[in-house]
């Protein structure tokens, strides 16, 4: 049994009918006025959740639909956070919007380099991007002023891209161009030509920047490397995942240390599961709880996804962060702080994972009340997709394959959701009824 901890109620892991499960809940009476009610917020993947690639998932849309009053309203605060970020988060936007048939604003919606907003350090700094997309927009979006793509570099070293024959140089060599020095590396998402953007990557590492230059000695540490999604697998339309950023990292990081003999280090990563994302989507949710007119502080975060490895380990994992904060300024104010002389902005001592997610925590300080916790919802629409077990005891995710990060310790109890459900729409149905809203 499941024991939540801030809400002192017990429910079996497997919960494979929300709304059956929610009657042996405790139950709030239906005339308990607002003033009264446990305030909560909702965080929702995308991919495997709501669509299937392209396609809304038929329960979305009725979910949605509950989720807002006649005047489109939303009646609890709604926070999309999805590992995908090969667009700008208003195009992001508009889409959710159109798929759903719901208002959706920009403000709303974390992708997997949201996050990167607060990483100011490396603002002014050259950096070299790796993605799909309009990743030079993105770049600027994010608060980067300095931005060499991967094309620009292969066009400014002719030389350099070879592995396809019809891209080699023909006849006369071309004379390289003059790039400034890269100072860090700004890797967005998956690439189309893997092979392009190994090759070139390696050569900033390996050059310190200067991959026109030949390699003399090794530059170890090598510059910074700030990673967005680690996600091995995503699902699209086809019956079996796809390859996700998370496998080109993975490639990366073998080819790296496959030349140099040394591991191949972050300053820091960013998306699901790591905390430093959820710290941002908890800054949003506060700001839609305000739009809302709600004057309480949001009591408890739902994180609802089809990723074991992604969308529960990251919920687990801030949830775990929730209470070890809560823990840290218990102690402080114990010892006479106050929230205003404690302010500023904390680094999670939870575990080594949530360390390694960011250096920046966002809304980790204490000028606010944080959430008591986060529950981690999964869905069987996406990448979990099997048959429920019959067996209670039974885990969910019982595999000896870690899927997850190089750099995130396997904790098998970060993979265990609080609660298992068919879809969306069972999730947020059994998300109200514990907390004792309507949702008609």
């Amino acid at each position: 049994m499941f024991r939540i901890g801030w809400r002192g109620v017990k429910l079996s892991r497997k919960v494979t009918n929300a709304a059956a499960s929610a009657q042996t809940q405790r139950r709030y009476s239906a005339d308990v006025c607002a003033q009264e009610r446990s305030l909560f917020g909702l965080l929702f993947d995308i991919d495997g959740v709501l669509v299937r690639g392209r396609t809304p998932i038929p329960a979305a849309k009725q979910c949605f639909r509950n989720l807002v009053d006649g005047d489109g309203k939303y009646k609890v605060p709604v926070v999309f956070v999805t590992n995908a970020g090969n667009s700008l988060r208003e195009t992001k936007a508009e889409q959710l919007s159109h798929l759903l048939e719901v208002e959706v604003s920009p403000d709303q919606v974390v992708l997997s380099h949201s996050p990167l907003r607060v990483f100011t350090q490396f603002h002014d700094l050259c950096v070299l991007v790796s993605g799909q997309g309009p990743v030079v927009e993105v770049a600027h979006n994010v608060g980067f002023k300095n931005v060499v793509t991967i094309d620009m570099l292969r066009e400014a070293n002719p030389l350099l891209d070879v592995v396809d024959h019809n891209r080699r140089p023909k006849d006369m060599i071309p004379p390289s161009k003059n790039l400034p020095p890269i100072d860090a590396v700004v890797l967005f998402g998956e690439p189309v030509r893997w092979e392009t953007n190994l090759q070139l990557i390696t050569d900033v590492l390996l050059t310190n920047g200067r991959p026109g230059n030949p390699v003399t000695s090794l530059h170890y540490p090598h510059i910074p490397v700030l990673a967005c999604n680690m996600d091995l697998q995503w699902m699209a339309e086809a019956k079996n995942p796809r390859f996700g950023h998370g496998m080109f990292l993975v490639c990366l990081e073998s080819i790296y240390k496959k030349i140099t003999g040394c591991e191949l280090k972050y300053e820091a990563l960013i998306g699901k599961p790591s905390v430093v994302t959820y710290n941002y989507a908890e800054l949003l949710i506060r700001k839609q709880a305000e739009k809302l007119g709600w004057t309480r502080p949001v009591e408890r975060l739902y994180a609802i996804g089809d990723n074991p490895m992604a969308d529960i380990y990251g919920a687990n994992l801030y949830n775990r962060y929730l209470k070890a904060m809560r823990l840290t300024r218990a102690q402080a104010q114990a010892q006479g702080g106050s929230p205003g002389q404690l302010s500023g902005d904390l680094h999670c001592e939870a575990s080594d994972d949530a360390k390694r997610s960011g250096r920046v925590m966002v809304g980790g300080s204490f000028d606010h009340s944080l959430p008591e916790g986060c529950g981690s919802i999964l869905v069987c629409t996406g990448v979990y997709n099997r048959d429920l077990p019959s067996d209670p005891e039974q885990t969910v995710t019982e595999q000896q394959i870690f899927h997850g990060h190089r750099d995130f310790r396997f904790d098998p109890s970060l993979t265990q959701p609080s609660f298992v459900v068919h879809d969306v729409w069972d999730g947020v149905e059994l998300v109200f009824q514990l907390e004792g809203w309507s949702l008609q």
